[in-house]
C-alpha cells in the first residue's frame, strides 16, 4: 500500500477513534434511523472502503491534454501496474462512493421522502461543491469540509423539516460525488496521479462527513 494511503488510513481511523469517544457517529445514525449495530457495520466497512479503489476505465491522454476512453477489459490488470505514462485510472473508492450512495439509495426506497425535492437540495449542492471545489495535484478533489454540510443541512430543514436528516444526507452526498468528483472528471489530465478515485483521497473526508454531519445539523 502506497505511503499516501497508508497515512490517510490511519489519520481518519484516530479522527473515526476520537469520535466514537463521544457518540459523535451514533447521534448522527440513530437521526437517520439506524441501528448502533448497522451503524458500527457502516462506520468499520467505510474506514476499511476507504483504501480500496475499484477501477471502472482509464483516460488516455493526448499530446493536446485531450482525453480518450479506453477498453475498460484492461483496468482490473493495469491498476495494479506501476504508472504508465499518459494514461490516467478512473476508479471509485468503496468507503468515500460506494457505501454512501448505498446508503442514500437505502433512504430514498425506505422513506418517504419527495423526490422533487430530493432532485431540487441536490442540484443546489451540485452546483456549490462544483464552485468551491479544487483540483489537488497528486491528490485528487479538495474542498472546504463544511461549505457542503451547512448548505445541505438548511436546504433540507427549509424544504422538508419532518424529514431533514436523510434528505441532507442524500444531497450532501450526491452532490459532493456529482460536483466535486463526477463534472471534474475532463479536468483530470493535470493531476500528477496514476489513479483518480471517485470519492477516494481529497474528496473522502468530504463526501462521508458531509452526509453525516448534514444529519446532525438537520
Amino acid at each position: 500500500m502506497p505511503v499516501n494511503s497508508l497515512l490517510l488510513f490511519f489519520l481518519i481511523a484516530l479522527f473515526f477513534a476520537a469520535m466514537l469517544q463521544v457518540h459523535f457517529f451514533e447521534i448522527a445514525f440513530v437521526k437517520l434511523g439506524l441501528t448502533p449495530e448497522a451503524a458500527s457495520i457502516l462506520l468499520l466497512g467505510t474506514l476499511v472502503g476507504s483504501t480500496i479503489n475499484l477501477p471502472v476505465y482509464s483516460l488516455k491522454i493526448k499530446k493536446s491534454g485531450h482525453l480518450v476512453m479506453s477498453p475498460g477489459r484492461k483496468m482490473i490488470w493495469e491498476i495494479f501496474q506501476p504508472e504508465r505514462k499518459g494514461r490516467v485510472v478512473i476508479a471509485v473508492n468503496v468507503g468515500g462512493c460506494l457505501i454512501p450512495v448505498g446508503l442514500c439509495l437505502y433512504f430514498i426506497f425506505l422513506q418517504e421522502l419527495d423526490p422533487f425535492k430530493i432532485i431540487v437540495s441536490t442540484l443546489a449542492i451540485t452546483a456549490l461543491s462544483y464552485k468551491f471545489s479544487r483540483l489537488i495535484p497528486g491528490l485528487g478533489v479538495g474542498m472546504p469540509i463544511f461549505v457542503a454540510p451547512l448548505a445541505s443541512a438548511l436546504l433540507a430543514l427549509a424544504l422538508d423539516p419532518e424529514h431533514a436528516a436523510p434528505l441532507a444526507y442524500i444531497s450532501g452526498v450526491f452532490g459532493v460525488l456529482i460536483g466535486a468528483d463526477i463534472l471534474r472528471l475532463n479536468e483530470i489530465a493535470s493531476l500528477d496521479t496514476p489513479v483518480a478515485a471517485i470519492g477516494g483521497a481529497g474528496t473522502f473526508d468530504g463526501i462521508f462527513m458531509t452526509g453525516i454531519i448534514a444529519a446532525l445539523l438537520a
